[in-house]
């Protein structure tokens, strides 16, 4: 996979990376750094669709469909690796385990939006913050990223407030909550988890549909 990596590049925080409709030759790995997707809806309010973290490839299903629905960019400035789609299928074709671990990587993909969309139907305000502290928890830890139970959540209240479908007044109002329930602190580019059973029982979270027990790579 790294000899098939045609660039690396830096890019800053904020940065469109792609937009929708746009055909793509390639797909982006993050190598350092966090990026999403998300939708901008006609009156100017954006939905965050996915949020992603080092190890992501954020848009390799563009590499059957060759264009994107909806808009990719940086939260905070990130290192990405470029692998042209082309190389892709040479190196499927010489490895069909990489092909396997590249199809569950997007099958792991579809999981997650099942969870945001239940997250945001069925959950109250609480209970979707909560779900999604405990998501990204858990997959910043499996790469590595958690110390002392807490993680990088470089994510404004406008951030979270798109990603779990509430005002920047609303997120306010329940991240004070979270901390004085002694749940969960967020602030300064910061997550620190205080209790995660009870966080995860308001989120009704289980993160048996991130595969981090079971999964191609161990067979």
């Amino acid at each position: 996979m790294e000899d098939a990596v045609e660039a690396v590049e830096t890019v800053p925080p904020r940065t469109a990376l792609a937009s929708r409709g746009d055909r793509l030759n390639r797909s982006t790995l993050i190598i350092d750094g966090f990026a999403c997707r998300y939708m901008d809806a006609r009156d100017g309010y954006r939905q965050i669709l996915s949020y992603h973290v080092a190890g992501d490839f954020i848009d390799l299903h563009s590499f059957p469909t060759r264009y994107i629905d909806h808009d990719i960019a940086t939260i905070t400035s990130a290192t990405l690796a470029y692998v042209r789609h082309d190389r892709l299928e040479t190196l499927m074709a010489k490895w069909p385990h990489l092909g396997q671990l590249l199809w569950f990587s997007t099958m792991l993909d579809a999981a997650q939006h099942r969870e945001w969309i239940f997250r945001i139907g069925r959950l109250d305000a609480a209970g979707r913050l909560a779900h999604f502290m405990c998501e990204t928890y858990y997959r910043m830890r499996a790469v590595g990223q958690v110390a002392d139970g807490g993680c990088d959540l470089p994510l404004t209240q406008q951030d979270l407030g798109e990603v779990a479908g509430l005002t920047s007044v609303h997120v306010n109002r329940v991240l004070r909550r979270l901390r004085e329930d002694g749940l969960a602190i967020v602030g300064r580019g910061k997550l620190q988890i205080l209790d995660l059973d009870r966080l995860a029982r308001l989120g009704e979270f289980k993160s048996d549909y991130l595969y981090l027990e079971d999964g191609p790579w161990q067979e």
